[in-house]
């Protein structure tokens, strides 16, 4: 993971999202939307990683920004496991940076798109132990979850915000949807939402994303 990149906000800092792009993206593409939220979240840090640049099987191994390589689309994503992980642990490097620098962890939220929507599913869920302010999963899914997994009870109250379109080719709304679910089944506070949209986010989406952010930071 190379250097972030990082929007401060107008006011002294008391909370943090930290907000993972998709495949193939880079660290400016939610700029604007990090721009957009923080007119309204003024004591908000954004901190936007990138992605190590490597093959993609799927994509015929041409390199590009990626937090793991995709082996396979069917019937479910085959992912390079040890990949996944080591973006994991540079997620949770960070949210102890944020930490250490005196953010209450409770004040971290942890966004992604996509595959990096995944990373941070995987990072809250199963790898980060303490409390976090949530979880914004946009149009993504959750290649590690299992019926056989049990969160703690400090992952348990993390809240979850999963947001999906309903005509999405590239993540199947199926996909976004059994993430919820298994949220859910295992008691987290987690919220669908879904909208008549493809593999995109839409004006609407981050309206709605700013005011779970705000009520959130209340």
């Amino acid at each position: 993971m190379t250097e972030p990149l990082i929007i401060e906000p107008e006011l002294a800092v008391d909370a943090c999202v930290i907000w993972l792009h998709g495949l193939g993206a880079d660290r400016y593409d939610f700029l604007p939307v990090a721009e957009m939220l923080q007119k309204a979240l003024k004591t908000t840090r954004f901190i936007l990683p990138q992605a190590p640049t490597r093959a993609v099987t799927i994509n015929g191994g041409y390199a590009m920004p990626s937090w793991y390589d995709i082996k396979a689309m069917s019937p479910a994503r085959a992912i390079d496991s040890d990949q996944l992980e080591t973006s994991a642990q540079g997620v949770i490097k960070l949210i102890e940076q944020q930490r250490d620098g005196g953010i209450d962890p409770a004040r971290i939220f942890l966004a992604g798109f996509s595959q990096g929507g995944a990373v941070v599913l995987h990072t809250a869920f199963l790898r980060w132990e303490g409390p976090l302010g949530g979880v914004l999963a946009l149009s993504t899914y959750a290649p590690t979850f299992s019926d056989e997994m049990s969160l703690s009870a400090s992952q348990q109250r993390i809240p979850a915000y999963c947001l999906h379109g309903s005509n999405d080719p590239v993540v199947l709304h199926a996909m976004g949807r059994a993430a919820y679910e298994h949220l859910k089944a295992q008691g987290v506070t987690v919220t669908w939402q879904e909208y008549p949209m493809e593999h995109e986010v839409l004006p609407q989406e981050i309206s709605d994303i700013g005011v779970w952010l705000a009520d959130k930071l209340r």
